[in-house]
């Protein structure tokens, strides 16, 4: 499957010839193919509107899907879009001849949502709210520009289990970001096929192809930020017992709405005590 310089996407070129790469990229190809189908996300005539940042997940995840695609695997269109958001350094060229040369067809969009963050954000609180939902307000309108279906985001498994972490420590709730969900409108979907690849292997992924990433030097730079703090506890739980991540994320797969406290989620008032029919002579 991987030997043919042939028979791959130029997303693929120049790969490593190492078992462990190989292994790798199976891997993730595999998670990520089982994703897709497990939550339903391929539609007839779709048209996805893939969202590249230029850091190891959007790339991974952009890397992955071609290759689905490309193995006629994944019948929908790709649209790659990268949302410049006005960062002063912000290397604007880097990706747009990236994708020039991959042969990935794009859309770069050119937003200063950095000044208007900077400029809301009160002193001392985080970027990453407002920043996101401004974010997210533009990908749809692109979305729709381009006749899209869905923006694909490049939120893995980790994300998936710190989001559960942060709503059950800061907001009280038992929630998360879902691998598929509708948005307000009722008009687009949003993706999320990594959903059951972990982080790591993003990491050893992008690093193994080479791809340029491009850090965020808005929220990265900033400390104490929730994500980091839960980050660093779920890496304490990590290393003390290995494989800790994967068995809270299968947690997250089979919860049971009789064994939590959630009147709206099971109906405990209609419960009803069954009186016991006992045979007095039993053979």
């Amino acid at each position: 499957m991987f030997d043919k310089s042939d028979d791959i996407h130029p997303l693929f070129a120049g790969a490593p010839d190492t078992t462990e790469y190989k292994k790798l990229r199976k891997r993730i190809v595999r998670l990520t193919r089982e994703a897709i189908e497990q939550y339903g996300m391929i539609e007839r005539d779709a048209r996805w509107l893939v969202c590249l940042s230029g850091g190891k997940d959007s790339f991974t995840l952009l890397a992955v899907l071609h290759e689905l695609k490309w193995r006629g695997l994944l019948p929908v269109d790709l649209l790659a879009c990268n949302l410049d958001q006005g960062q002063p350094g912000f290397p604007a060229t880097i990706l747009p001849e990236f994708l020039e040369q991959m042969n990935v067809p794009h859309r770069i969009e050119y937003q200063d949502t950095y000044t208007i963050v900077k400029d809301k954000t009160p002193a001392g609180r985080t970027y990453c709210a407002l920043c996101s939902r401004l974010r997210r307000g533009i990908l749809y309108r692109i979305a729709r520009e381009e006749g899209c279906s869905a923006i694909v985001l490049g939120h893995h498994r980790d994300d998936i289990l710190e989001t559960f972490f942060m709503n059950l420590f800061h907001g009280g709730r038992l929630a998360t970001m879902p691998p598929k969900l509708l948005n307000e409108a009722g008009d687009l979907f949003v993706y999320r096929p990594l959903a059951h690849v972990a982080e790591a292997d993003c990491q050893r992924f992008a690093h193994s192809m080479n791809y340029p990433i491009i850090p965020c030097n808005l929220c990265g730079s900033q400390d104490g930020l929730q994500r980091q703090q839960v980050k660093a506890i779920l890496d304490g739980w990590e290393s003390n017992s290995p494989g800790r991540r994967q068995v809270m994320f299968r947690a997250l797969m089979n919860a049971r709405p009789s064994h939590l406290l959630d009147p709206d989620l099971f109906s405990f008032s209609t419960l009803e005590r069954r009186t016991a029919q006992f045979d007095e002579n039993p053979e």
